[in-house]
């Protein structure tokens, strides 16, 4: 059009150098035929159809608003045309971590494409299974069974050096099952969880077996590993990755029984699925009584407190000013770990628990990374803190249009700006996916006048609209009625409107950050 060249990229990791020039000179033809008109009108209408399902509506912070369909966005365009590659930890913006992906695609990136763009997950997760090999060697390597994923790489092999922070993370195994879980209860895609799914679930859920060990009480405790707080490293019995791993024990289980026939190819027999269920039922989850919090992890509580008071806003990152020997012994968090758990593995606690934990753990949380805000935000709005999770939220939705860490010219945030629709949907819609289920609990911050999303979920698309005194649910399209439940009212919903009131947030006392550590703020204000 208009005299202009034509340029078309290809990439792969299988084909021959000649096959994907052949594919590129394709392309090309095709377009060249097609012309520019059309092509234009195919990516409107994929994109059309895209944002009919996903979109985000945000009525009262018109910031948010654009910030967070641009992280939508990308993150649509990092997972769309993955063709069975990983998803990067800075998807298709720049060279930052050089292309590899760690857990961040598992545990961000996928539960928003899950409900939004199934067919990328399933792309993703069938990359993961292409490498199970792979990890299987890394846990004959470690000494164990099942499979060990490397916490980052590119084609399977483990390239992080540094243990305390990598290889010890293990729960990346966890979050790769969680997702496949996700999958399968989000789409019921039976030939996956048939010829791949399974078999995910029961080598990671063969690896806690190995790497954990039942102690003198009956508990199964899973030591020396690292959470996803690294400031705390290769620690005992970390709760979100015992609980995560619980949860792969049980995913597996409910795998096996669902799927004779690949239980039979994988070995599985009765004692391997009787162990699973006693390690998942007899997990062990730390609890200081005298605090009333869960322990991040093994003796957390009883470490010293990190000296805040004396830590000048130019010594953060921690880690680029401080021995991590100094900083593994104290109580300074990098980024949501227990919080995280509370958000993921919600239905392991009680709300007052929620509340207690929050608490104590905000006043810890430093935030040097950019997968933190998120994260606090969802478990902000469920413990009544709703002004501070719409603070996060912005953060978490900002990051890179803002560039609040100052380095987005390495590439965006992805798994970040997925946190802006998870805030969205997760924090201020309250929708949880335990067992199978979907649950929402939604409450607005109060600067919000109206909030709307749609979630694609088991062949139906939900339609859901928030506002400060109700929440309203509908079934844009889909045969069956969906049985969702509101602030713990379960009802079905079908194509006629459903109307619920919202209760008001739980009354608590307001929650503090470390100094230096409050929200990173927005340089202008929030228009309404």
């Amino acid at each position: 059009r208009c005299g202009c060249a034509s340029t078309c990229y290809g990439w792969s990791s299988r084909r021959s150098a000649a096959a994907v020039r052949d594919q590129v000179e394709g392309a090309l033809a095709t377009a060249k035929l097609a012309g520019w008109d059309r092509l234009v009108s195919e990516q409107r209408e994929l994109l059309d159809r895209h944002w009919d399902e996903a979109d985000v509506e945000i009525e009262g912070d018109d910031e948010l608003q654009q910030a967070v369909r641009v992280g939508m966005f990308h993150v649509l365009q990092a997972g769309l045309r993955a063709e069975r590659q990983p998803i990067p930890a800075k998807g298709l913006t720049g060279d930052g971590y050089d292309g590899h992906t760690f857990w961040d695609t598992e545990t961000y990136v996928l539960p928003v494409l899950t409900y939004t763009a199934p067919g990328a997950v399933r792309d993703a997760l069938l990359w993961r299974h292409s490498i199970l090999d792979m990890a299987r060697e890394r846990a004959r390597i470690l000494g164990h069974d099942g499979a060990a994923f490397a916490w980052r790489t590119i084609r399977g092999e483990e390239t992080s050096g540094y243990w305390p922070a990598g290889t010890a993370a293990f729960h990346i195994n966890a979050d790769i099952a969680d997702a496949v879980a996700r999958y399968w209860w989000a789409t019921l895609d039976e030939d996956f969880d048939r010829d791949y799914g399974t078999e995910l679930l029961v080598e990671t859920a063969r690896l806690w077996a190995s790497l954990g060990h039942v102690n003198g009480d009956g508990e199964f405790r899973i030591d020396g590993v690292t959470g996803p707080d690294e400031y705390t490293a290769v620690v005992d019995n970390n709760v979100y990755t015992n609980l995560m791993a619980q949860r792969n024990l049980r995913e597996a289980t409910a795998a096996v029984a669902r799927r004779p026939e690949t239980a039979g190819r994988l070995q599985v027999d009765p004692e391997e699925v009787a162990l699973w269920t006693r390690a998942a039922d007899s997990m062990r989850v730390p609890f200081n009584d005298k605090l009333g919090v869960h322990e991040q992890s093994e003796g957390f509580t009883h470490h010293e407190e990190w000296d805040f008071e004396a830590t000048t806003p130019d010594q953060y990152p921690l880690l680029l000013n401080f021995p991590y020997f100094d900083i593994y012994r104290k109580q300074v968090i990098k980024q949501a770990d227990l919080v995280m758990a509370l958000h993921l593995r919600g239905d392991a606690f009680t709300l007052e628990e929620k509340i207690a934990d929050f608490a104590y753990y905000e006043a810890r949380t430093v935030r040097d990374s950019s997968l933190s805000a998120a994260q606090q935000a969802v478990v902000a709005a469920e413990t009544g803190h709703l002004q501070l999770a719409h603070d996060y939220w912005g953060e978490a939705a900002l990051t890179d249009l803002q560039n609040l860490h100052g380095n987005s010219g390495h590439g965006l945030h992805i798994a970040s700006l997925a946190g802006g629709w998870t805030v969205a949907v997760a924090g201020f819609g309250g929708m949880r996916d335990h067992d199978g289920m979907l649950t929402f609990a939604p409450r607005l911050p109060p600067r919000l006048r109206r909030l709307a999303f749609r979630v694609v979920f088991q062949g139906r698309c939900l339609a859901v609209s928030v506002t400060d005194r109700q929440a309203t649910y509908r079934l844009v399209y889909g045969d069956e009625p969906l049985l969702i439940a509101h602030h713990g009212e379960p009802f079905s919903v079908t194509a006629e409107p459903v109307t619920r009131d919202v209760p008001p947030p739980p009354d608590v006392e307001p929650v503090h950050q470390p100094p230096h550590a409050s929200p990173r703020r927005r340089h202008r204000p929030t228009s309404d």
